[in-house]
C-alpha cells in the first residue's frame, strides 16, 4: 500500500529542512530528519494512515530531501527525481524567500505543539483542494484560522454587541439580513469571519472581538477564496463598484 501524498505543509517542512542541513547530512540516521519524522507524523491531515511504522518515517523523509536535490538547480549532484509536480511547485515558489519559508514552517510547529489544538484541528473537515490553493501557509494553518471562527463563546460575544450597536445582524459586506429574509429561521443567525491575517495566526493567540467581522455565507465564501490576501473592507468595495 502507498502512503498517502505529500501535502503543502508537509513539503514546506521538509524544505525548511533542506536548506538548514547539508547535503550529506539528508540522512534517516540524522536527529534532525527524525525529529521532522516525529513532527510529521503529528500534523493534523491524514486520518488514514494505512501503515503506521513507515509512515512519513526517517527514511521517507530522507527520500523528500533526495527529491529537492534533483529540483534543486544550485545543487552540484543527483538527487532521486521521483519527485512530485506539487514538490516542484513548492521549491520554485520559497526560492529566494528562505525567511518567509522558515517563518511558516514555525508557525505550522508551534500550532501542533498543543495537543488539545491539534485534536481540535483534526475534527476540522478539510476543503476540497481546489478551496485551498491561495492558501500559501497550508491546511494545518487554514484549520486554525477556521477553529478561531467557530468558537462559539466569542461569536456569541460579538453578535450580542453587534446587535446591540446595529439593531440587527447584518452581513458587514453586503447588507444581507437573514431574519429580513427568511422571519423566524434566520433570527440570530450569521457566520463569523476571522480578519486576522494567515500568515500572523498562532496556536497560542487568543481570537479578540475586534478580529471578527460578522457576514454572511456567501460573502465568508468570497472571502476565503482569496483568504491570504482579500480583505472584508476590500470584498465590500468591490462590490460597490
Amino acid at each position: 500500500m502507498k502512503p498517502p501524498k505529500w501535502h503543502r505543509d508537509e513539503i514546506i517542512l521538509a524544505l525548511d529542512l533542506y536548506y538548514n542541513i547539508e547535503p550529506k547530512e539528508m540522512d534517516h540516521r540524522n536527529p534532525k530528519v527524525i525529529e521532522l519524522s516525529e513532527t510529521l507524523n503529528k500534523l493534523p491531515i491524514h486520518k488514514d494512515r494505512k501503515d503506521n511504522q513507515k509512515f512519513r518515517n526517517p527514511n521517507g523523509v530522507g527520500l523528500k530531501l533526495s527529491n529537492f536535490k534533483a529540483i534543486d538547480p544550485d545543487f552540484d549532484g543527483k538527487g532521486m527525481d521521483r519527485y512530485s509536480k506539487l514538490d516542484k511547485e513548492v521549491f520554485f515558489e520559497f526560492i529566494g524567500q528562505a525567511q518567509s519559508l522558515h517563518r511558516i514552517a514555525k508557525q505550522i510547529k508551534q500550532t501542533i505543539s498543543n495537543i488539545t489544538t491539534t485534536e481540535k484541528l483534526y475534527r476540522i473537515q478539510d476543503e476540497e483542494d481546489d478551496e485551498i490553493t491561495s492558501v500559501k501557509e497550508g491546511r494545518v494553518i487554514y484549520k486554525l484560522h477556521k477553529l478561531r471562527e467557530r468558537d462559539s463563546k466569542i461569536n456569541k460575544k460579538k453578535k450580542d454587541l453587534y446587535l446591540n450597536q446595529n439593531g440587527k445582524l447584518d452581513c458587514e459586506v453586503c447588507g444581507f439580513d437573514f431574519y429580513e429574509t427568511y422571519g423566524e429561521l434566520g433570527d440570530g443567525f450569521i457566520e463569523a469571519h476571522h480578519r486576522v491575517p494567515l500568515s500572523d495566526i498562532s496556536g497560542e493567540s487568543k481570537t479578540q472581538l475586534k478580529d471578527l467581522a460578522l457576514v454572511c455565507s456567501n460573502c465568508h465564501r468570497m472571502l476565503h477564496r482569496e483568504i491570504d490576501t482579500l480583505t472584508v473592507e476590500e470584498l465590500k468595495n468591490k462590490i460597490k463598484r
